[in-house]
């Protein structure tokens, strides 16, 4: 008797653990969602400013620098603010107040250091970077001033890894809102007032704002350690040497996906390139916020559990289970209203990416369950393997796009964007099944093919034709999606 009453009461303790994880899955991505929907709706108020006082050359000049700015960062922070989130994370499970302290300082550290190092960098390769970019050197000192947003940058992805890793999520969203908001705020009046010249400033502004804004709402609840620079450099080299494996990881990503829109701009013309890119942007980035809100609180949470292969499993489950439940309605409903949508961001003229967006959705799915089980290879701090996958992933997507264009047209890169999730997805079950023996709960899985198969079958339905079929599958996703998180977030 009193057996079965300690599997009863360990059954109840288990599946409220499992309640919270989804309640807090389910928290993060209604805070971050928010926080990348407003990021997005200043982007989209401060491009119209720029186009409607400064013309498409402001337009055009507004976007070279920003991509210069990312390149930049992307390869002097050395993935600094990805990887240092699981030596914080980890620092808090151990309740280890000292630990976490030093950490603290040296993740700061070392952020400040890459900053002032890519910043000299810039100053350096400005006659460069201006010839490559502009086909002339007299972008030069544009360059030279944007080496104080490359400092501030690496500055504030330090913070924001602080944040993050030590989970003040709240705080971490106030500071970002805040601090793009005040950035939009002083742009306005450089824009209006100074036109062509407003552009490095209000880049420039962005950065101090945000730097700022993390700077007033930091993590003040453990004292500055003291900390040689010895032990900084020994500390922080084990997420530097993780960090330089994302950046790797990232870099051959963007390389593909380069070599493909310059062959793509080559094979089709520039026309199709931009349709290829409104299609990708509707397909990635905006479902996209979904994952990524999500992966605020995952990631740390994560990293907390990573050689617990029980929790680890219990966490990605939930993560799975909730992820589908979110995407399954809005899925459905972004293929419903892909007509309203493809004309309100672009216009009639994108109408031809309709099939290639439905079908990406699709891959969205597919995307959404490899995303979940991959974060266990940065949780891990398996560097080597997260290169050889995210490496492996990037020349199959590139290899897929060219085929499927070839065959299907702009079609077909919606159908490459499916066959080249499923095929990833493959690579990292293999690595989360075989290489780390984890498993994922049936109910995990029925949720995922249940977002599968409503996603295929209304796709299947705009195609044929099939509007009453595709609503009512729309309807229906949604009804058990509404009913289940809220189930979840009551027990």
């Amino acid at each position: 008797m009193s057996s079965a009453s300690s599997i009863t009461s360990a059954s109840s303790q288990e599946l409220k653990k499992e309640t919270n994880i989804s309640r807090l899955a389910m928290k993060a991505m209604g805070l971050f969602g928010g926080v990348q929907v407003m990021g997005i709706i200043c982007s989209i108020i401060r491009t119209k400013l720029v186009a409607i006082w400064i013309g498409p050359v402001g337009v055009g000049l507004f976007g070279l620098f920003n991509n210069a700015l990312e390149m930049i960062n992307i390869a002097t922070n050395l993935g600094i603010r990805g990887s240092s989130v699981r030596d914080i994370s980890q620092a808090v499970a151990s309740d280890d107040r000292s630990l976490i302290a030093r950490i603290i300082v040296v993740v700061r550290r070392w952020s400040l250091w890459l900053g002032l190092g890519g910043a000299l960098l810039t100053l350096l390769l400005s006659p460069l970077l201006s010839q490559v970019t502009f086909g002339t050197q007299d972008y030069m000192w544009g360059f030279v001033a944007l080496s104080v947003a490359v400092l501030l940058m690496a500055i504030s992805n330090g913070e924001q890894a602080v944040l993050q890793g030590s989970q003040r999520l709240k705080r971490l969203a106030r500071a970002s809102v805040s601090g793009t908001l005040l950035g939009l705020l002083i742009s306005i009046p450089l824009f209006y007032w100074l036109r062509e010249r407003s552009i490095l400033p209000s880049i420039i502004a962005y950065a101090a704002c945000n730097v700022l804004m993390m700077w007033l709402l930091r993590n003040k609840e453990y004292p500055a350690a003291q900390v040689s620079r010895r032990d900084t450099v020994d500390m922080g080299r084990g997420f530097v040497k993780l960090g330089i494996y994302m950046t790797v990881g990232n870099f051959v990503t963007i390389l593909a996906s380069y070599v493909f829109n310059a062959w793509l701009n080559q094979e089709a013309g520039t026309a199709v390139v931009g349709h290829y890119q409104a299609g990708y942007t509707l397909i990635n980035k905006y479902t996209g916020l979904i994952l990524t809100a999500l992966g605020m609180e995952y990631y740390p949470r994560l990293a907390q559990v990573a050689n617990d292969r029980l929790q680890l499993r219990e966490s990605v489950s939930q993560e799975v289970s909730v992820a589908m439940l979110v995407l399954a309605p809005v899925v459905t409903l972004f293929v419903l209203l892909r007509g309203p949508v493809i004309w309100l961001l672009y216009s009639e003229e994108f109408m031809v990416i309709q099939a290639m967006v439905s079908w990406g959705m699709v891959g969205i799915v597919m995307r959404a369950l490899s995303w979940c089980m991959a974060f266990v290879i940065l949780a891990r701090g398996d560097g080597k393997t997260y290169v050889i996958t995210e490496s492996v992933s990037a020349v199959v997507g590139l290899v897929l796009n060219i085929l499927f264009y070839r065959w299907w047209g702009i079609t077909g890169l919606g159908l490459s964007f499916l066959a080249w999730y499923v095929v990833y997805t493959f690579i990292i079950a293999v690595v989360y099944f075989r290489h780390y023996r984890l498993t994922l709960s049936l109910g995990s899985v029925g949720n995922w093919l249940w977002a599968l198969a409503v996603a295929a079958v209304v796709v299947i339905a705009m195609e044929c034709g099939w509007l009453w079929a595709a609503v009512a599958m729309a309807v229906v996703s949604m009804a058990v999606s509404v009913f289940q998180l809220v189930k979840q977030w009551r027990n």
